[in-house]
């Protein structure tokens, strides 16, 4: 699927009707529509910023692009085919709150060792708030990224030892709605 095809195949189709939460028809709609956005088929880092810029204009969303990018191109070849794309859309958009955690988890680890440290969750919370410039008041003791991750750590890091296992993360993030609620941000945006 990684060459521009006007039409899915009816094998592709069949498969990611099996692996995604779409239909038929919104498959057929979002293939359309993703070849519309990228006639080569595959969209590459720079593009994929671009249209976050268009949600955030406000704000500089490059830095959170390029971490959202990454969980996208599962793959690993600097460029994110349909297949990848609605996959992960398919998870954010419409998947169970377990396999949410688990996309997320995988965003804010961002060195892939299986433990998001506070200095990695600080780089993601950081280019969120990069990303939503003055568009959302926060209250007081989350008006800056270090004091949001504060409060996350305080929440989660069970064993104190500043750093957060999957466990830890899914667990924290069924105590504060906020972290799924921000999860969202992810829908409509690509």
């Amino acid at each position: 699927m990684g060459k521009s095809q006007s039409k899915l195949s009816a094998e592709d189709l069949a498969e990611l009707q099996k692996n995604t939460y779409f239909d038929k028809k919104e498959l057929q709609q979002w293939y359309k529509g993703f070849l519309k956005d990228c006639p080569s088929g595959q969209l590459n880092q720079e593009e994929f910023a671009r249209i976050y810029k268009q949600f955030f204009p406000f704000g500089n969303p490059k830095q959170f692009a390029e971490y959202v990018f990454k969980v996208f191109d599962k793959d690993k070849s600097g460029t994110i085919e349909f297949r990848e794309f609605i996959g992960a859309l398919s998870i954010t958009s419409r998947g169970k709150l377990d396999e949410k955690l688990e996309w997320a988890f995988q965003l804010y680890d961002i060195n892939n060792d299986g433990f998001i440290t506070y200095d990695e969750m600080l780089q993601i919370v950081q280019s969120i708030y990069d990303m939503t410039g003055e568009m959302v008041k926060l209250p007081p003791d989350e008006d800056t990224a270090q004091k949001r991750v504060d409060k996350i750590f305080a929440l989660m890091d069970l064993d104190k030892n500043h750093q957060l296992d999957f466990n830890e993360f899914k667990e924290g993030s069924k105590k504060d709605p906020t972290i799924v609620q921000a999860l969202s941000l992810y829908d409509g945006l690509v």
